[in-house]
């Protein structure tokens, strides 16, 4: 019957299969029994009558076991395992005289530093360790035998920070016991967090005490830390390690007003499962209510509540923890009454204590040790059948337990597959739960949420946020738990100096960017609130809108007016003022101030290629031959004063031709210009979305710049030499003379165009088409009113000054 030696060990080990005495303690707190641990020596005891009971598992072999406690000390686990390996009560190693059952495998408890301890011992002889703590040790490859049946505590890591993201909580305090624990944790912690863009608040280590004398000492040396830590605006704690941790949090909790800590989140390992009930019934535990804790994920055998509805004080005489467990557990006394206890009749039932004392349904480290002694079975087991394979006679053989090395790393029992990795740890889940506390100090575990570890990377964690109880603080409303409050839409994070990377002041969002600065696209801009993009508008002057209207009625009616003086001209085209005035060259000027008016209308519309193609040529060809025709008509007023001198050879060039030539040739030149400019860079219909925010412009690309500013400059060319020689010509001595009034008309000219420039380069979209329209309107306008309308006021309202000697007269005085 080869024994299994289960449990951290303790030399208080009696004759029997039970030890003695049953403490699990330090000696800060008086030494009883814990009684929800005696829920894990239970399982040991059903998984190990569940085997014997099953014929296909180790048929004709019967497993046994030990249990020792070491009592939390390093000496006591050192000395029990020795004890291990010697005949029992005397610590020399390899001495086993006496010994009928042979030792094959140990399981540890929790504690990871004890286990490591064991394991030191242990893998010098290949003895299997199979333990059920977190802690991954530092060198794997000297504890070649050790095996975890638990998550490891990356996987724990892993959830809390899946915890945190799901949440949206980026800023936590960390509290741990010492420096060795506080490096493992943030080795493991820390670069996940840092991953997720969470950042710590603090990290508080407090220190570990030995003795209790120095109690008092720790507890005034971390108060200061610990008060400063709750002042913290992180709402989010998490707490690493068991009872020490748990001791000093609670003892200090109530050195500090209740608003300190009240509305705050404290999410813990799996090491919280194993507080000792007596912690609870003497220590406040609302200040943990709606807690949040990983537990090992477990899966409850078939009749293990039966089997527990079976436990009484005479169930096994070999059970050294029933007695300390029984009266602890229910406060009796299981021999005579005392004063503080009453008689325990021994009727009482485990289903009746409270959780927090014991718990029917098998916990995650009870399933832990429930799988350590099925997976030793199976491996002797896998061993049995891989001799009977090999023919190899099991019968007068000695099992020793290097044979089970490697350990069979899947096996199979009636809740399952068990599964290891390569690291030699189970592939488990994880569970989240959320403890509700109670006024009598009792406290239930809800399951909320799972940790798939096969799932993808980042995915495993499944949360039910509606099953979640708050502190009542929250209202039932998420917590937050950020260094400040999220930016709001609109508004970008700037990092706060000398602070972690969460820390950081909001500023606005330049204007046009949405939410975390983000530009919209190019055809739609940032609302008033910088939240959304909403569509731009169409930008484009066009027939329907008030401006469109104005300017097109305009148009029209100066194009009438302009048509009405050509009919006058027309109609008296005999009359004397007609003549004097180069009837041919008035007519030109006249038509070509008609199509001006008439060209403005092609500005206004959404532009298309064609309007394009035309809009620009059309009204630079058309101006060229209005100035070039008053050009023509300023040298012919030149030309007929010299002509009228004696012995002048100018009168020859005097005539229609000359100024046809003129106007013709300066014609050529533009239309020249704007062939090559269609030919080359012609313009074009095009979309512009970024001059302005709200709109996108319809406009006609020029194609080419320099060709527009060649075809606007040759025009200014022309009028500033039509003013010049209109100016030096105005006082010339001849009948009806033009010069002055051309030199006022191109003085507007000159004006308005020069006051084009500056105003077509300042606007944008339908506001710079209308400045173009507006030039050549106003500049039409000019040369109209300075030119013809005093021709127009003699020949309507004074026909008497239309004759012959009028202008006559005129000319003697003017001789």
């Amino acid at each position: 019957m080869p024994p299994i030696g289960v449990g951290e060990t303790s030399g208080e080990n009696t004759s029997g299969t039970w030890p003695h005495k049953f403490c699990l303690i330090d000696c800060i707190i008086n030494y009883s029994v814990v009684s929800n641990y005696y829920q894990q020596v239970l399982a040991l005891v059903f998984a190990i009558k569940e085997i014997n009971n099953n014929d296909m598992v180790l048929p004709n072999i019967t497993l046994g076991f030990q249990i020792y406690d070491n009592a939390f000390n390093f000496q006591m686990t050192y000395k029990a395992t020795l004890d291990l390996l010697s005949t029992q009560h005397k610590s020399v190693p390899n001495y086993k005289c006496g010994i009928q059952n042979h030792l094959v495998a140990v399981t540890s408890g929790i504690q990871s530093d004890f286990s490591v301890y064991i394991a030191d011992i242990l893998s010098a002889y290949k003895i299997p360790l199979v333990t059920h703590f977190h802690n991954d040790p530092q060198d794997k490859t000297s504890f070649p035998s050790l095996y975890q049946m638990a998550p490891s505590f990356a996987q724990q890591c892993d959830g809390i920070v899946q915890l945190l993201l799901h949440f949206k909580w980026t800023w936590v305090g960390i509290f741990v016991i010492d420096n060795t624990v506080r490096q493992r944790l943030l080795q493991a912690l820390e670069p996940r967090l840092l991953k997720a863009n969470i950042c710590f608040a603090f990290i508080k280590t407090f220190h570990k005490v030995t003795f209790v004398d120095r109690m008092n000492n720790a507890l005034d040396r971390d108060f200061p830390d610990f008060l400063q830590c709750m002042e913290s605006n992180a709402n989010v704690f998490i707490v690493n390690g068991a009872l020490p941790v748990m001791l000093r949090i609670i003892q200090y909790l109530q050195m500090v007003p209740p608003d300190s800590y009240q509305g705050k989140v404290w999410i813990v390992t799996t090491y919280w499962d194993f507080i000792p009930n007596n912690v609870w019934k003497s220590h406040d535990i609302q200040v943990f209510h709606c807690m949040l804790s990983f537990t090992i994920h477990s899966n409850e055998p078939v009749n293990f509540r039966k089997f527990l509805h079976g436990i009484n004080p005479s169930w096994a005489k070999e059970d050294g923890f029933i007695q300390g467990f029984w009266e602890t557990a229910f406060n009796c006394s299981l021999k005579d009454a005392s004063f503080s206890k009453t008689q325990c009749t021994g009727e009482e039932k485990l289903e009746n204590l409270p959780g927090p004392l014991f718990e029917m349904g098998m916990t995650g480290h009870s399933y832990g040790i429930y799988n350590a002694a099925h997976g030793v079975a199976h491996a002797l087991h896998s061993m049995k059948e891989s001799r009977s394979k090999h023919r190899s006679q099991i019968a007068g053989m000695k099992l020793e337990p290097q044979h089970l090395l490697p350990f069979q790393v899947t096996f199979l029992h009636n809740l399952g597959r068990v599964l290891f990795n390569d690291d030699r740890k189970l592939i488990a889940g994880l569970d989240v739960t959320n403890w509700i506390t109670f006024p009598n100090q009792s406290f239930v575990r809800v399951k909320v949420g799972s940790l798939d570890p096969q799932a993808p990377l980042g995915e495993g964690l499944k949360i039910f946020s509606e099953s979640i109880i708050w502190h009542p603080k929250f209202n039932q409303v998420l917590p937050i738990s950020t260094c400040n409050e999220y930016c709001h839409p609109g508004f970008n994070k700037k990092k706060q100096e000398s602070k972690p990377f969460c820390c950081y002041d909001c500023i606005p969002c330049p204007e046009g960017r949405i939410t975390h600065c983000k530009s919209c696209p190019d055809y739609q801009y940032a609302n008033l609130y910088r939240n959304q993009c909403i569509p731009k508008i169409i930008n484009y002057l066009s027939y329907e809108e008030p401006l469109g209207i104005g300017i097109t009625l305009s148009a029209i009616i100066l194009a009438l007016i302009s048509a009405l003086v050509l009919g006058t001209f027309m109609k008296h085209w005999d009359t004397p003022i007609v003549k004097a005035n180069n009837r041919t060259l008035s007519i030109t000027l006249l038509i070509s101030l008609f199509l001006c008016f008439l060209c403005s209308l092609l500005f206004i519309g959404q532009p298309t290629k064609m309007t394009c193609l035309l809009r620009q040529t059309t009204f630079g060809i058309i101006f060229t031959v209005s100035v070039s025709s008053i050009l023509a008509k300023t040298i012919t007023v030149i030309l007929v004063f010299m002509a009228t001198k004696p012995g002048s050879n100018v009168r020859k060039w005097v005539g229609t031709m000359l100024a046809n030539a003129i106007v013709l040739s300066c014609t050529f030149i533009q239309a020249g210009i704007c062939i090559i400019w269609l030919g080359t860079y012609p313009p074009f219909p095009d979309t512009n979305t970024h001059s302005l925010n709200l709109s996108i412009i319809m406009e006609c690309n020029e194609g080419s710049t320099f060709m527009f500013y060649c075809v606007l400059g040759y025009m200014g060319l022309l009028a500033v030499v039509s003013f010049t020689v209109a100016f030096l010509a105005r006082k010339l001595p001849d009948s009806f003379n033009e010069a002055k009034f051309i030199t006022f008309s191109m003085l507007v000219f000159c004006s308005v165009w020069l006051c084009f420039v500056p105003a077509y380069l300042s606007t944008k979209g339908k506001q710079m088409v209308v400045v173009e329209i507006f030039s050549i309107l106003s500049s039409s306008v000019g040369l109209l009113t300075c030119i013809f309308f005093p021709k127009c006021f003699v020949i309507l309202l004074r026909p008497d000054l239309n004759n012959r000697e009028k202008i006559m007269i005129k000319k003697s005085t003017n001789l």
